[in-house]
């Protein structure tokens, strides 16, 4: 009579599969991606932009879209918000498809959105621009004036007289004031001074680390690799490269090859 049967292999703990929470026992899932975007295809009138874009963003991530100007990326956020819908293709948020929904809807939904060229009210002072994109939640005037100190000096002064650091913060600032679960920054170190983009970036790295997901648009490299844990690299509208910022980081070669003016 042989001996007893071999215990079962027990997955190591970075290999085994995650079970949530209440389900039965043998029954895995795997959590879904906070934003998934499938295959999208934008133009802006007979001109295609986007030809087939994928990207994913899981809760708790800075992933980065990189690439050289005019390559598609600040499209990508668009037809995201739905300021520029795809014409074919998904936007997932939350496992809700929002292909195609009014921008105000998708901000609603919980996606905070700062433009390129960031549009605050420039009439309007730097409270007014706050106190206008209350939604209520963790986010209020003080915790964001804790974020950008600066701001907290400047509450009486109209947008239009800020400098453009200032704007960028004021920005940043009243898009966490509708209280975000994503948020979309579209090139927010472009025309900074190198001190303040430094700056920016020590700001968005502690909102990183208060556990907000955000999908940063950039041509800085030096920048987003400091930032991202995952990036796509774009390149004539479609996804040239996916991986690990390290990755990226790590390969002075592929960084030259796909970014490398």
């Amino acid at each position: 009579m042989g001996g007893p049967d071999p215990a079962p292999h027990t997955p190591h703990r970075s290999d085994a599969p995650r079970r949530s929470r209440g389900a039965p026992r043998g029954c895995h899932t795997v959590s879904a991606p906070l934003l998934e975007v499938r295959e999208i295809h934008t133009a802006y009138g007979l001109s295609r932009v986007l030809f087939g874009v994928s990207i994913e963003v899981n809760a708790g991530e800075c992933v980065c879209l990189l690439g050289r100007n005019g390559v598609g990326k600040s499209t990508t956020m668009r037809s995201i918000m739905g300021l520029t819908p795809p014409q074919s293709g998904r936007v997932t948020f939350k496992g809700v498809d929002i292909t195609g929904w009014e921008s105000y809807r998708v901000a609603r939904a919980g996606i905070g959105f700062v433009p390129e060229d960031r549009r605050i009210f420039a009439d309007l002072t730097v409270w007014e621009n706050l106190d206008v994109a209350q939604r209520g939640g963790r986010w209020t005037t003080e915790r964001v004036f804790d974020l950008f100190p600066a701001l907290r000096q400047l509450t009486g002064r109209n947008g239009g007289y800020l400098s453009g650091g200032e704007q960028q913060m004021l920005t940043i600032a009243r898009t966490l004031m509708g209280n975000p679960e994503l948020l979309l920054l579209d090139e927010p170190s472009e025309g900074l001074a190198p001190l303040i983009v430094d700056h920016l970036r020590e700001q968005i790295a502690r909102l990183k680390a208060a556990g907000l997901t955000i999908l940063l648009s950039e041509q800085n490299t030096e920048f987003s690799l400091r930032l991202a844990d995952r990036v796509y690299v774009l390149e004539k509208g479609a996804i040239r490269f996916s991986g690990t910022a390290a990755a990226l980081r790590d390969n002075e070669a592929l960084r030259h090859e796909l970014l490398a003016l």
